[in-house]
């Protein structure tokens, strides 16, 4: 098979991506990303997949689970598995419209990763078109909660991922096109103290501060940034009315290890400081976790496979374990060869820069394509 005469066009692809990138998904706002499952759902059904929809929980999104036509029925084969909800607020448009300027389009979620969803759905069907079966049964899950950790679908990655034999995760692409062979764990934590409450002008010495105690915490815990464990609060809410000493303030902190042991013990030493009795208190509640997937056997051998067919379009593939989680992280520990990072090649994610490189649209695809068509050929 010859990769680079598979019919890809990149301005085609950025026409069928635009109105996923107007569809905004922010995880909270189920009814929105429930939005964006409808435009996937339809898309998938076009291209003939047997598709499912799988409501939500915890007053979340649903998800979509797409298995397409294949001669081995519902035999092990691959997973392709991504989410559609953002970081991105609705509303976000209006500061980041979805635009064209030279080699880079913007949008909320076009690089994280609604682009990387794209480029799979075209895969399969440029492989549709040009007749080239897959091996092994192709399943396609979008996911609605990546960005909070995955809640309410972690169970659902899993048990999905365990009747599969492949994972592939079409997240965005390192700096430099390379792929993720592996991922840091990852803990998050609900922080919250408690004061005393009082009339700031009036008896202001009668009041203790739940935002000063959550402000002394907050540098403490990102003072434990080390080595072997990061820490970091991205998240505050606290107090109501300027003229009231706050009674209650609440956090969110984020820690990342490239070891279980290290965030083991990060976890510990955030669980440590809790404080309670007199008259201020502080709460640490462990969050959802994201294990850590360090790259094995099985899925250095797909890498191996992935890098033999980027050679064929040009590309020197690297690949490297990184940070920021995925859900990859489930399926990587859960031992199931996973190769992540094989979306688009762009920058600015979770910002108002987020944008992709048109150009990688096609070559990804490329890859892509490469991989679902070769994948379990003996």
């Amino acid at each position: 098979m010859d990769l680079n005469a598979l019919p890809f066009d990149a301005e085609e692809m950025l026409a069928g991506l635009e109105p996923w990138v107007r569809c905004e998904s922010p995880t909270f706002d189920a009814a929105a990303v429930n939005r964006m499952m409808d435009l996937a759902a339809h898309d998938l059904a076009i291209a003939g997949a047997r598709v499912e929809r799988i409501p939500g929980r915890m007053g979340l999104g649903d998800c979509v689970r797409a298995r397409f036509p294949h001669p081995q029925g519902d035999a092990p084969g691959i997973l392709v598995l991504a989410h559609f909800d953002t970081v991105h607020p609705i509303g976000t448009l209006q500061a980041l419209p979805f635009r064209r300027e030279g080699e880079r389009c913007y949008g909320p979620g076009i690089w994280d990763m609604k682009g990387g969803n794209y480029l799979a759905l075209e895969a399969i069907r440029v492989l549709q078109r040009t007749g080239i079966a897959t091996p092994l049964p192709v399943t396609v899950l979008f996911t609605s909660d990546e960005e909070i950790g995955s809640p309410s679908t972690r169970e659902l990655i899993e048990a999905e991922a365990a009747r599969h034999r492949y994972v592939l995760v079409p997240e965005p692409a390192l700096s430099d096109g390379g792929v993720v062979s592996g991922r840091y764990a990852i803990a998050r934590f609900n922080l919250l103290a408690r004061g005393t409450p009082s009339h700031a002008g009036a008896r202001l010495a009668d009041g203790r501060s739940a935002i000063r105690l959550m402000a002394q915490r907050l540098i403490e815990i990102e003072a434990m940034t080390g080595e072997d464990c990061t820490f970091s609060v991205g998240v505050i809410r606290g107090g109501q009315w300027v003229n009231c000493v706050a009674s209650q303030c609440s956090a969110e902190a984020l820690s990342m290890a490239k070891r279980q042991a290290d965030l083991d013990h990060g976890v510990a030493r955030m669980l440590a400081l809790n404080q309670g009795g007199g008259e201020l208190a502080f709460q640490v509640e462990r969050g959802v976790t994201r294990p850590v997937w360090e790259p094995g056997e099985g899925t250095m051998a797909l890498y191996a496979q992935a890098r033999t067919l980027a050679a064929q379009l040009g590309i020197e593939l690297t690949h490297k374990s990184v940070g920021g989680g995925s859900d990859g992280n489930f399926t990587g520990a859960m031992g199931i060869p996973t190769l992540d990072g094989l979306g688009l090649e762009g920058g600015g994610g979770h910002t108002l820069q987020e944008h992709i490189v048109v150009t990688s649209l096609a070559r990804r695809g490329r890859l892509m394509a490469g991989l679902l068509a070769t994948l379990g050929v003996d």
